[in-house]
């Protein structure tokens, strides 16, 4: 009965923290945050492990630290002028590249250079795989006043179902002719976690009432030949990257050397065929740098070759619902549970349920490396080490009363429920060394009932137990919390008196003298009758100082009480 109580109370706990879990959103903010990092620790050791090849095909021209100083010295200004951007692109489709990629923005240049601005609208007219970017943002309309975007920008709303994308309500245009020529334009919003970590990005962004692609995006999808259906996309419409490193993982080629071939002032031995060429800021001075995974200085160019490169291996991170995550939870909960009640040794159990736990930390890495699946951590190992101790609390309860019980029954006689002999051996041995050590005084009361063979031949047996068991009864409450009444033999009650002294014992002893004489007794054929008890009483000291001398010395005054007329101490 007791276990099946305990059983309840677990899982009423289990069930009160899943409604805790569902309701209380800071808990699940909390849990997220905890969840996020073991999946960062996870895509770090994979990248480092080198399991996950990048593309080859995909590299970098990047605007890092020394190209961004040789620009300002030897052309003056940031950003670099169009013309030149124009002479690069048409340099690199000579080699016939899959697509050049500008995760730049070409707004107003800085000293309103239409001619160069022109030549590189040009590009985007002469070439269908150049691609460039543009931001959204939620700038005051007094600032700014929010422009209407072409429509061959957008995305098919109804491809994508039940979303809650991004949504902005400014935007800062690019160049009015680059949006006329082309409507290879993605944007270039990121996805960050409350952390700060970019670990997704967005598909699609809302603008306006209709929906814009990302350029990562907007390139992956044109290279590889999935259907929306595919993508494992969340409801906000964001995807998670799957790293394949730190940062310079991908190729990267400085844009200077590109600058120096085009201006014909040295040659440049680099094939870019077959390639996707992605033009980006690498260097920290341009503001570019996020915080991912594998990495905390990571430019945003990164980010989505990154992207790109997930969308055509097909390798973009499909997460568990947390639906999911709790039923694995609840599953290692009871087999912690089953563990901790089946084994006897709880040492043994714990280390049962830690390896288990490992075992599945290493299986969520497994499937994050095979199967790009995201199971999580945080909340079925909670679940389940919530579940453990648990178990183990009402385990040592179901111990600590079976232990209670089993130690009732060594102890206690089973008729009249007094302690039984051995245990009034132990504690007056116990009582003796006490008085030994501290040179205290305890005393000892033996008694029993009178003519209690003449009052089992009259009224029988069982009237008898009935009487001894409430003689028993009545002595148990009218003793002190200390004082230990046992069953000595037959109709014999021992009572040990700690620190008590004779005269004290004296005392006692009549007072439970009178109080037996004077109640009525029922037995067995729902009759009363009235019973007196004698009492012997001695003292450790006074009367011996080993357990045997007591006894005698109590038993002799006993017999005494007997002699001289029963119903009285001696």
């Amino acid at each position: 009965m007791l276990k099946k109580f305990l059983y309840i109370i677990w899982a009423s706990i289990f069930a009160l923290i899943l409604v805790i879990f569902f309701q209380n959103g800071g808990y699940f903010t909390f849990i997220e945050s905890m969840e996020n990092r073991t999946f960062d620790i996870r895509q770090k050791v994979l990248a480092n492990s080198g399991v996950r090849e990048h593309n080859k095909d995909i590299m970098i021209v990047a605007i890092d630290d020394g190209s961004y100083e040789y620009i300002l010295d030897n052309y003056g200004e940031w950003p670099l002028r169009r013309d030149l951007y124009a002479k690069i692109v048409d340099y690199i489709e000579n080699q016939n590249p899959k697509a050049i990629v500008f995760d730049l923005m070409f707004v107003k240049s800085m000293k309103s250079d239409k001619v160069s601005d022109e030549s590189l609208v040009k590009i985007f007219q002469k070439y269908n795989n150049v691609y460039t970017a543009m931001n959204l943002d939620s700038q005051e309309q007094d600032m700014r006043k929010a422009p209407d975007l072409p429509e061959k920008l957008t995305v098919n709303k109804s491809d994508f179902r039940a979303i809650y994308p991004m949504e902005y309500t400014n935007c800062r245009m690019i160049l009015e002719g680059i949006l006329n020529a082309t409507s290879n334009i993605g944007m270039i919003n990121v996805a960050r976690s409350d952390d700060g970590v970019l670990r997704q990005m967005p598909l699609v962004i809302e603008y306006k009432g209709e929906y814009y692609p990302q350029l990562g995006y907007l390139v992956g999808k044109r290279f590889s030949s999935f259907s929306i259906g595919d993508i494992p996309y969340l409801e906000d419409g964001s995807v998670i990257l799957n790293w394949y490193g730190a940062s310079g993982t991908f190729e990267s080629l400085p844009i200077y050397k590109l600058l120096n071939a085009v201006e014909g002032r040295e040659n440049l031995d680099y094939d870019f065929s077959n390639k996707i060429v992605y033009f980006g800021a690498t260097a920290a001075s341009l503001f570019d740098i996020k915080t991912v995974p594998t990495d905390k200085v990571f430019a945003g160019v990164e980010v989505q070759t990154t992207y790109v490169n997930n969308l055509i291996d097909g390798s973009l991170i499909k997460k568990s619902s947390v639906v999911t995550n709790l039923l694995i939870g609840i599953l290692l909960a009871l087999l912690s549970a089953m563990i901790v009640l089946k084994l006897e040794s709880m040492l043994i159990a714990l280390g049962f349920s830690i390896t288990m736990y490992a075992l599945y930390i290493m299986i969520t890495y497994e499937l994050m490396k095979v199967y790009n699946l995201w199971v999580g951590i945080v909340i079925p190992l909670l679940i389940a080490i919530v579940s453990l101790f648990v178990a183990m609390i009402i385990k040592y309860l179901i111990k600590s009363k079976d232990f209670d019980r089993q130690y009732k029954l060594a102890t206690t006689d089973g008729l009249t429920e007094l302690f039984n002999h051995r245990y009034f051996q132990e504690q007056l041995q116990n009582q003796v060394q006490h008085a030994q050590r501290y040179d205290s005084k305890f005393s000892l009361i033996i008694l029993d009932i009178d003519y209690f063979k003449k009052f089992n031949d009259t009224y029988g047996h069982q009237s008898g137990d009935a009487v001894l068991k409430q003689v028993a009864n009545l002595l148990k409450k009218n003793v002190r919390m200390t004082d230990m009444v046992c069953r000595y033999g037959g109709e014999e009650i021992s009572i040990i008196l700690p620190n008590t002294n004779f005269d004290e014992a004296v005392l006692i002893a009549k007072k439970l003298c009178t109080l037996v004489s004077s109640k009525s007794f029922k037995l067995s054929n729902n009759k009363e009758s009235g019973v007196t008890i004698s009492l012997g009483v001695s003292t450790y000291g006074q009367d011996g100082q080993t357990p045997a001398q007591i006894i005698e010395f109590a038993d002799k005054r006993l017999y005494n009480a007997k002699h001289n007329g029963r119903n009285r101490v001696n």
